[in-house]
């Protein structure tokens, strides 16, 4: 008799109470890694999710010739570059997860060339990449194109100025990371301005890279020579989506939560709309603390780019409007769909219609059990 098929069962219980550790962020991390092979040497990440993407990237630099250890259980990943490397992303492992298109810059102009098929990982839509590869051609990259293989080629990059037609995250790491070893100066405009942004900018100013306006719009990076860079050690930045899904948990449920490492910092847009729905929110010397004592209020909330509402917390915070006093109304600024979980939300008893960008909740009592 075969084994039934996994599955996660949920009970109704009480408020949620008590205190949480928000770990590393997955949208930092992965891409920490794949800068690691920009240069000779020893890395230890510290403060690192247990993820299975963390696995995967492990997986992806292995294959392209960097040593890699882990250490779940205490949040560490050791990373050995001794340079031999094969600037070859295979295939298997580029399609489980989109940081992997991170390798790109790196690879370019730390070895003149890279073969990378275009990247899988969550369902957003189309998420092109021509704002990458128009970058590094500005900075003296040809590309080649074969099926799903982009094939980048280039002597030792030259900066260039650079300005994106939106502040994409991607774009942004690749461009970054590919000028810490060209030629001259890159400036780029309209940059993401995310915290994880400004923890790349931090570990690759910590490898010896020389890079000045992190958390602005405006990213100046000096190119240094080829070899200047070296290993280093470095905390990975917090998670502000796992912190904020553990405060949406809190809502519906009318808990009480202390997150211990969450950086209110990083999160002031999103957490003063939680406050307009009635939660409680206090910024601590370790964390926040939250609570939610009444039954939320409805709050018309649109996705921006950072520091706007991010659209990963979009699925919370529809969840939590789903429960609140009154009509809310989402808008998605960002990325074409993402709706796809409202139709599991519906068969929780949610009250939601959605069309097009937009997505209206009507809130309920409570919601009810279902598979």
């Amino acid at each position: 008799m075969s084994d039934p098929e996994p599955c996660i069962r949920v009970h109704h219980a009480e408020p949620l109470e008590g205190e949480v550790l928000v770990p590393g962020a997955k949208n930092s991390v992965l891409k920490l890694m794949a800068a690691s092979l920009l240069a000779d040497g020893t890395f230890e990440l510290t403060n690192v999710p247990g993820i299975a993407d963390v696995g995967i990237m492990a997986e992806l630099l292995r294959a392209i010739g960097v040593t890699v250890t882990q250490t779940p259980e205490y949040g560490v990943v050791q990373i050995e570059n001794r340079g031999d490397l094969t600037p070859v992303a295979p295939l298997d492992l580029v399609d489980r997860i989109r940081a992997s298109i991170n390798v790109l810059g790196p690879l370019l102009t730390r070895c003149g060339e890279v073969t990378i098929a275009m990247p899988g990982g969550d369902d957003f839509g189309a998420r092109p990449i021509d704002m990458h590869i128009a970058g590094l051609q500005a900075m003296g990259a040809h590309f080649e194109f074969d099926g799903g293989t982009v094939i980048a080629r280039a002597g030792r990059l030259r900066g260039a100025e650079i300005t994106f037609d939106f502040p994409s995250v991607g774009a942004t790491e690749n461009i970054l990371t590919a000028a810490v070893l060209a030629e001259g100066w890159t400036v780029i405009h309209n940059a993401a301005r995310e915290p994880e942004i400004i923890d790349l900018c931090e570990f690759l100013n910590e490898m010896g890279a020389r890079v000045n306006g992190a958390g602005t719009s405006t990213l100046r990076i000096e190119g240094v020579p080829p070899g200047a860079l070296h290993g280093c050690e470095h905390v990975t930045v917090p998670d502000r989506i796992q912190a904020a899904t553990y405060i949406a948990a809190c809502a519906v449920t009318r808990g009480r939560l202390d997150l211990l490492n969450a950086q209110s910092r990083h999160m002031a847009m999103v957490l003063s709309r939680f406050g307009d729905m009635g939660m409680e929110i206090e910024a601590l010397p370790y964390g926040l603390r939250v609570a939610a004592p009444n039954r939320l209020r409805s709050a018309d909330v649109a996705t921006l780019p950072y520091p706007g509402i991010a659209t990963d917390y979009k699925p919370l915070i529809i969840t939590m409007l789903t429960v609140a006093d009154g009509v809310g109304v989402v808008t998605e600024n960002l990325y074409p769909g993402r709706f796809a979980y409202v139709e599991e939300l519906q068969r929780l008893g949610a009250d939601i219609k959605t069309d097009g960008h937009h997505a209206l909740i009507r809130g309920v009592d409570r919601l009810v059990g279902t598979d």
